[in-house]
């Protein structure tokens, strides 16, 4: 009893040591949002997912921090004889970072004694490896203590052999060494492990580590930009936790000190002078979230062009029906204006956390609902697809078409996503509501309550405010009002633009046929003249208790259609009912080839609600028909079949699958079932490792050149100068004569597979492999179909052997047998 009062009492403390501190700031957001630990969530949709990020996800996270070494780097770093690096990046100690930052969120809605004491053993193990100028950065530590300071050692995400950090501390920040970027992740936890507990035990190791930060970087001292930005997040956040400008002050050094690098970590151009989204996309949301921080807090202008520009050129380019941003793997980031392939699409899951927290700050510094409209796309789409309804598996990207080659998987080697999931769901109920002197705005929907304050004169009075409702699978709202005395103040309730008949702001996506509805709001069973303005009606007036507000937002169900540039949509539809994006997945079917679906353009969809399917679903079902045959460029033998969609972020809960966001409705676009050949009939097999499903090279899936990732492709990368192979296996004998492949090579798009040095075709006769006999060359153009005849040879097993360029990889994205 006395050690839970004593723990009320430090909360008390450090919730009264931000208020004070956060009164004496100069500047702030001119829209304050109600802190997600006084949001009670209670709906159907959202708080059984909190909850099992509570249950599951945090456990899960902690228990695969402990296997894959990255809690063992820290008791190696705080070793006198460290015997090695335990985990694969320099950047894994942020993983623990974020997990404890989503624990204390977790901490602040709901008290688990047991959880504390295990975040409080981290930090233990995390203290010890902090060196004694503050220094924290397990990597080099342990390295340094080995004598191997040089080692080249890991790979990158995607496999690459680099040399993360090469040379003295902070030589290769700019580039590889994420030393600033580990930093940040830790200010944002101690910060957030101080407000949850009033416990400084962490916090104290992050100032430590930002006064040798400060020490080192700043005008006259070193100056060099982030090569990942993050530590400009958790700066702001120790500068409103302790009230010290100079922390707010190194934030603003560190985003004006960018202009000399690569657009890769937007360090092109001062930030001030960046007009168009480049780069890594989870980079750029985290700088931008900072950069809005460092607006709203210093009162400057210099960056609000920047910040609308930038995020326009998303929006209004780079941004898929999901809410997902970052198209392209090979940089994990953007890929340039209306570039928006879907079976290749990226979509990191960490993006899309970064670009809905982003949104939020936006909103918060200019009060533009275009903001939020762009936030719940995300939200209820890119970003919650990104965590399984079980809490314990994940997708890395989230694609818009799956071909049974996307699994969810229990964790990755590069693990950033799992921990940033346990620490936004974990804050998700400040998404909701906001505050402006005497306005309340009620931004997200769900069954809900909260409490906030209004002016009366020189005093305050308390408001209690529940929500009811069924969304998104109703657009029927109930608000009950308490204040604790009458009066008056103005509730602002957000309408979404596609209640307004916008499906994205800027025009990327359109409705095919508007459906706009009056929403009327009625206060006690009487119709409110709400003002409709600037996306908000408001609805000011004196409130007593036990009033009530309803009102229904339309959730009927919209065929979307993407700007004409966007090729990769071009005579497609994608379904959306309310924030619901909706997919077709192969097991709904009848026939699970959704890839080889045509549907009607205005064939008539109805809704179900599925109680039984995936935790309950509404569902939609129309009518549409199987390409069975192409008969020429634009007519085709179809076969009919019903047709069920479930929400987009629902899918791969089942297995593989195939998957598909945007529906053809026109035949030229779409894809007729591949026809039997010999290729299909026939076993495929590899030399190991290979990457990719093996049907990939028999698919019929014709490239448009070698880099074409919307086609499927085998690849053996990061295998390099090797020698490898591809083998068919026929039903019985055959006799062939003829084969031809399409390379697969990634260099336009910045990959590690080429063309590979030379190929060769084998048979196999009674049990030995032998070579064809032929006069031609083996060719080895890209961009186009490698041809070689043969001899006619009867066989029941052909090979391709291909010897691998030095330094670089290769792959096959189809071959064919005549």
């Amino acid at each position: 009893m006395m050690k839970t009062l004593y723990t009320l009492l430090l909360m008390i403390l450090a919730g009264s040591m931000l208020a004070q501190q956060d009164h004496n700031h100069e500047h702030h957001y001119p829209i304050q949002a109600i802190p997600f630990h006084q949001v009670q969530l209670k709906d159907k949709f959202w708080a059984p997912r909190v909850e099992t990020v509570r249950n599951v996800t945090i456990p899960h996270t902690f228990r695969k921090n402990q296997e894959t070494g990255r809690v063992k780097n820290f008791q190696m770093a705080a070793s006198a004889n460290p015997t090695a690096v335990c985990s694969a990046f320099p950047f894994d100690d942020t993983d623990l970072y974020k997990l404890i930052e989503g624990a204390a969120y977790a901490l602040q809605t709901k008290a688990d004694p047991q959880l504390e004491a295990r975040v409080d053993s981290l930090i233990v193990i995390i203290k010890a490896a902090q060196e004694p100028d503050g220094y924290l950065y397990t990597w080099r530590t342990i390295l340094e203590r080995r004598n191997n300071p040089n080692l080249i050692s890991g790979v990158d995400p995607r496999g690459a052999n680099i040399n993360w950090l090469a040379g003295p501390r902070w030589a290769k920040e700019d580039d590889l060494s994420h030393e600033l970027y580990n930093a940040g992740h830790l200010y944002e936890a101690a910060v957030a492990w101080f407000a949850a507990t009033g416990k400084r035990n962490l916090l104290d190791v992050a100032l430590k580590n930002a006064n040798l930060v400060d020490q080192t970087f700043g005008p006259g001292k070193l100056e060099k930009a982030p090569g990942h930005q993050e530590i400009e997040l958790g700066l702001v956040r120790l500068y409103q936790t302790t009230g010290e400008k100079r922390w707010l002050d190194l934030a603003k050094f560190f985003i004006d000190v960018r202009g000399y690098g690569d657009p890769y970590s937007q360090n092109h151009l001062k930030v001030k002078d960046q007009r168009d989204a480049q780069g890594h996309a989870v980079r750029l949301a985290y700088l931008y979230a900072a950069v809005t921080d460092v607006t709203a807090l210093t009162g400057t202008d210099e960056y609000r062009a920047a910040l609308q520009a930038v995020w326009e050129d998303i929006v209004g380019k780079q941004i898929y029906i999901t809410g997902g941003v970052g198209a392209t793997g090979s940089n994990e980031g953007f890929g340039g204006a209306y570039d928006l392939p879907n079976y290749s699409a990226y979509c990191e899951t960490c993006s899309s956390i970064a670009f809905v927290n982003w949104g939020q700050k936006m909103y918060q510094l200019t009060g533009e609902t275009r903001y939020l409209d762009v936030l719940e796309l995300t939200l209820y789409n890119a970003l919650n697809a990104g965590i399984s309804l079980s809490g314990d598996r994940f997708f890395y990207p989230n694609p818009l078409e799956s071909r049974k080659n996307v699994a969810r998987t229990e964790w990755f080697s590069c693990a950033c996503c799992p921990p940033n999931l346990t620490r936004f769901y974990s804050s998700l109920g400040g998404f909701f509501y906001a505050q402006k002197d005497n306005e309340l705005y009620l931004n997200l929907f769900a069954a809900s309550q909260t409490t906030f304050e209004t002016s009366k004169g020189k005093s305050k009075v308390k408001v209690d405010i529940q929500q009811e409702s069924d969304y998104p699978w109703n657009g029927l709202i109930k608000v009950k009002v308490n204040p604790t005395q009458a009066n008056t103040f103005a509730l602002k309730v957000r309408i979404p633009g596609w209640a307004r008949g916008e499906a994205t702001p800027l025009g990327l996506y359109n409705f095919v046929n508007p459906s706009i509805k009056p929403i009327v709001f009625k206060v006690n069973g009487k119709v409110f003249p709400a003002k409709i303005s600037t996306g908000y009606a408001t609805l000011e007036r004196k409130w007593k208790k036990g009033d009530v507000l309803e009102f229904e937002l339309p959730m009927d169900v919209q065929r979307v259609a993407a700007h004409p540039l966007v090729k990769a949509d071009e005579m497609r539809y994608a379904l959306k009912s309310g924030p619901l994006v909706y997919c077709l997945e192969g097991q709904d079917q009848p026939d699970d080839r959704v890839l080889n679906m045509l549907v009607a353009k205005g064939a008539p969809i109805r809704t179900q609600y599925e109680p039984n399917l995936l935790g309950g679903q509404q569902t939609l079902r129309f009518s549409g028909n199987l390409v069975t045959k192409k008969t020429s460029a634009t007519s085709a033998e179809l076969k009919p079949i019903d047709l069920k969609a479930i929400p987009y972020y629902a899918w791969a809960n089942r297995g593989r699958d195939n998957m598909l966001v945007w529906l053809p409705y026109d035949v030229s676009v779409a894809k007729s079932i591949a026809q039997p050949t010999l290729a299909t009939k026939s076993k495929l097999s590899a030399s190991p490792e290979l990457k990719g499903a093996l049907s990939a090279a028999s698919d019929q899936s014709a490239p448009k050149n070698s880099a074409d990732g919307e086609s499927t492709f085998v690849h053996w990368w990061p295998h390099f100068g090797t020698a490898e192979w591809l083998q068919y296996t026929f039903p019985d004998a055959q006799q062939v004569s003829k084969v031809r492949v399409y390379w697969f090579d990634d260099e336009a798009i910045g990959g590690g597979c080429r063309i590979p040095q030379s190929w060769r075709v084998l048979y196999l006769d009674n049990g030995e492999w032998k070579p064809v006999n032929t006069n031609q060359t083996y060719g080895t153009s890209k961009d186009a179909w490698n041809e070689v005849k043969f001899d006619a040879v009867k066989t029941t097993a052909l090979k391709i052997e291909l010897q691998l360029k030095e330094k670089v990889s290769a792959g096959v994205h189809e071959w064919e047998v005549e």
